[in-house]
């Protein structure tokens, strides 16, 4: 079996063990492996397979590191990926003195507070996180 056919099998079982078990890192590595298969296929040695392979799939994994963990920077209870409410809109009747109010959201009430700029008026708004069962609105 020449290299070449040894590296797209190793894509091959990185690819299948990408699928059983969603880690998308695998997928940058089955990258790097068939960068090594390019290489092989170019007649580059092994060493040179090796090094195309680690360089390629070792800057995909960091490069989709670097990625996930800029689109993770706000905290989960702001986070709309982790939190589909984010976003949403509601009705506000009236405030409180405090800056909280009780609203009518999925089919029942919710506690809630004001996190805009200076006095609260009724109207809509759109909830920017969740402090545990409290929704916090800003003006839509």
């Amino acid at each position: 079996m020449n290299q070449a056919i040894a590296w797209w099998i190793v894509v091959g079982l990185l690819v299948a063990a990408e699928l059983a078990t969603g880690t998308f890192y695998l997928l940058m590595l089955a990258l790097g492996a068939g960068a090594s298969a390019l290489a092989a296929h170019l007649g580059l040695s092994m060493t040179a397979q090796m090094l195309t392979g680690a360089l390629v799939g070792g800057a995909a994994v960091a490069l989709w590191h670097l990625r996930r963990s800029k689109q993770m920077r706000l905290p989960a209870q702001a986070d709309r990926d982790v939190n589909l409410d984010i976003g949403q809109t509601v009705q506000v009747q009236h405030w409180q003195d405090d800056g909280r109010t009780t609203v009518k959201y999925r089919g029942t009430d919710w506690q809630a507070r004001f996190q805009g700029e200076g006095q609260p008026q009724s109207g809509r708004f759109v909830i920017r996180a969740i402090d545990g069962s409290c929704l916090l609105l800003e003006p839509a």
